[in-house]
């Protein structure tokens, strides 16, 4: 080891999905939305002068800000914005997880969680969700240092009800609770009028998914002002202009049009109900889903080798090698082409299986 290499910070990186670059692929493995943004995102990209491009962008993102609490009925001290939800995520980890108690977050839930607990030295532990992936609010009514829950969760699909979550932000007057809330446009309860009633709850959000918008990076969180705050102090700590000119304008663009936002949605959701009934004739299972995803198991034919034949076909879906998850494959809702190119792959797949 080089001695410059003693002080280097390490830990465990987060691995994002796969990004493929073939052509003629079905792209089913990092929950993106099939549709194109809303059609202001594009003027905004057709007209943006480039001269707007030398100049600093607001550091508060103030336009983008006032959308957003226009769209949900808060002020504006309620909303801070960052580059994608996981930008938003690990700034409230660094911004709220600074005790010496651990942290709580199911066993099964979004795999960015531990990583960024274990980059800021933060403890923490991992109460496991019952036998069919659910919560366990009880778990998290121990002594902590703070409190994470995904609902609806990844990579389970699955939505707590509001009650669940409110039984855990009451019962933590002195812990914050964040909610990440990535894909409750797909389905669920928001948490978001708890933040009226506990001090304590954050809400975060993405434009990554229902907006169509991953490749843009904007996140956000919702809270009492004393939260947003608190998080605003440590984004001017360590970078103020996080966020450009251009996602700014196009960001604003996406929220101002709820018919399309709204058009978009309920495609998804059709297209996941009718994806549904398909793969159950194929011999599926999943837990009911409130995402833009499902969580599907087959009765005989085990996940790995499904991912792999369907990688062979040109056809990417999520697995993940880990306990109690393993036998499980994350798909995404594509457009109707594509859920049909997928489950006559896999009927292809399950015909031709083997065991041994």
């Amino acid at each position: 080891m080089k001695a410059w290499e003693m002080n280097v910070r390490r830990t465990v990186p987060y691995v994002p999905g796969e990004q493929p670059q073939a052509v003629n692929l079905v792209k089913l493995n990092t929950n993106e939305n099939p549709y194109p943004p809303a059609p202001g995102v594009a003027k905004v990209l057709r007209e943006t002068d480039a001269d707007l491009l030398r100049r600093y962008p607001d550091p508060a993102a103030g336009a983008l800000v006032r959308a957003i609490a226009d769209f949900h009925g808060v002020a504006p001290e309620q909303v801070f914005v960052g580059v994608g939800s996981d930008d938003v995520l690990g700034m409230a980890f660094l911004t709220f997880f600074a005790g010496e108690k651990p942290i709580l977050f199911p066993d099964i839930t979004y795999s960015f969680y531990d990583v960024w607990a274990d980059l800021f030295r933060i403890p923490y532990r991992r109460p496991a969700l019952d036998e069919n992936f659910r919560l366990r609010p009880e778990d998290y009514l121990q002594e902590n240092g703070g409190i994470v829950i995904a609902n609806p969760n990844a990579p389970t699909s699955i939505a707590e009800p509001l009650e669940v979550i409110e039984r855990i932000a009451a019962g933590n007057p002195g812990s914050v609770v964040i909610v990440d809330e990535a894909y409750v446009d797909f389905g669920g309860q928001t948490a978001l009028p708890l933040t009226a009633k506990y001090d304590n709850v954050l809400v975060v959000r993405t434009f990554s998914k229902s907006r169509s918008l991953a490749g843009l990076r904007i996140g956000y969180a919702i809270g009492c002002e004393a939260l947003i705050r608190a998080l605003q102090d440590i984004k001017y700590s360590y970078n103020s202009y996080t966020m450009n000119a251009v996602t700014i304008a196009a960001g604003c663009a996406s929220v101002e049009d709820r018919a399309y936002f709204e058009e978009t949605l309920a495609k998804v959701v059709a297209t996941r109900e009718t994806a549904e009934k398909k793969l159950r004739e194929l011999g599926f299972t999943f837990p009911e889903s409130s995402t833009n995803f499902l969580f599907a198991t087959h009765e005989t034919v085990p996940a790995d080798y499904i991912f792999a034949e369907l990688r062979r076909r040109q056809i990417y879906v999520r697995y993940f090698p880990k306990p109690r998850i393993d036998r499980f494959l994350r798909i995404t809702v594509g457009t109707p082409e594509e859920m049909d190119r997928l489950c006559e792959a896999l009927g292809e797949i399950i015909s031709a299986y083997r065991p041994g």
